[in-house]
């Protein structure tokens, strides 16, 4: 693979030859290297990457990871792992061997995460932080599986933060009934927190629903989709699992309560949203409603509003 000096702008340039995962014989060049060792660097890193050698870097590594997985993934679910793979793994990692990452820098790499403040002095969670670490873990199994890597060093290293916050705020039935009646000169916000309290159902689930989604005459509402807003982009994708699609069976008041509330929504479509709004909007009115009321805040999710409706009804 030859490397050739360019007399008129002094810098060095590597041509690639290559053959790919299909056996075609291809070939790519790169200019504007400042000296023969980065040109050499470079090509020897080509190599390690198209045979898949474990003594590429790892930010090379991650490409050949992203060509594997990314397809595989919800478009969602891609954007949270490229986040953590961007912001908190590249770029500490990305220019060591990949098989040369030891259990000692990545117990070094979780300290600087533990240890870390923000501008308030906040520190990460610790279910972030178990995500974090989660993330990392996973690229080094997929080498070790598939790429012939010796061990995956996390293993070793053992992990950081937990899985679930250690204490989750409910709400009693008599708080919603007041939160809710804070809300109430805002319908949409309104019929929203309805939907989530009295169904039990996801922040994307509830933001992808149409009015082709009730059967009013049996008094239900079907999941089948969940929303979310990815790169000024509207995305909607299938559930966050396959037994998430489901069939709920609404309260009497709160199937009169939805079919007036579409029924008052203008020219809306069957297919169109009930909800035109992200999950900002929703932690907005979650805000403004406990401030109004005095009821304490918790998180939008399912699980609180389902658990207490089985709990409080």
């Amino acid at each position: 693979m030859p490397v050739y000096k360019e007399e008129k702008t002094n810098t060095w340039r590597v041509i690639y030859r290559y053959t790919d995962w299909k056996g075609e014989r291809k070939q790519t060049s790169k200019r504007g290297f400042a000296t023969k060792r980065e040109a050499l660097a470079w090509e020897r890193e080509q190599l390690n990457k198209v045979t898949a050698d474990v003594d590429m870097t790892f930010a090379s590594f991650i490409e050949r990871y992203t060509e594997d997985m990314r397809t595989r993934l919800k478009e969602n679910t891609w954007s949270t792992k490229e986040h953590i793979i961007r912001t908190k793994l590249t770029p500490y990692f990305g220019k060591l061997k990949l098989s040369s990452i030891t259990p000692q820098q990545i117990i070094t790499w979780q300290n600087e995460l533990l240890n870390y403040r923000d501008a308030q002095g906040q520190a990460y969670s610790p279910v972030y932080l178990r995500t974090i670490h989660t993330q990392l873990s996973a690229i080094f199994n997929h080498a070790a599986r598939y790429y012939k890597l010796r061990e995956n060093p996390c293993q070793k290293a053992g992990t950081m933060g937990r899985k679930k916050a250690r204490e989750m705020l409910f709400w009693t039935k008599e708080e919603y009934l007041q939160f809710a009646k804070a809300i109430q000169d805002k319908p949409m916000a309104y019929h929203a927190f309805q939907m989530l309290y009295w169904c039990g159902i996801r922040e994307g689930e509830l933001l992808a629903l149409t009015p082709a989604d009730f059967d009013f005459t049996r008094e239900t509402v079907t999941i089948s989709k969940s929303y979310q807003r990815l790169k000024g982009k509207d995305v909607i994708t299938d559930p966050k699992t396959e037994k998430s699609n489901r069939t709920i069976t609404l309260p009497d008041f709160l199937a009169a309560e939805m079919q007036e509330y579409i029924g008052s929504l203008y020219r809306i479509q069957s297919d169109d949203r009930i909800f035109p709004f992200t999950s900002s909007f929703l932690h907005h009115e979650m805000e403004r409603g406990c401030k109004a009321s005095g009821v304490k805040k918790i998180r939008i999710h399912c699980c609180e509003f389902a658990e207490m409706t089985r709990i409080c009804s």
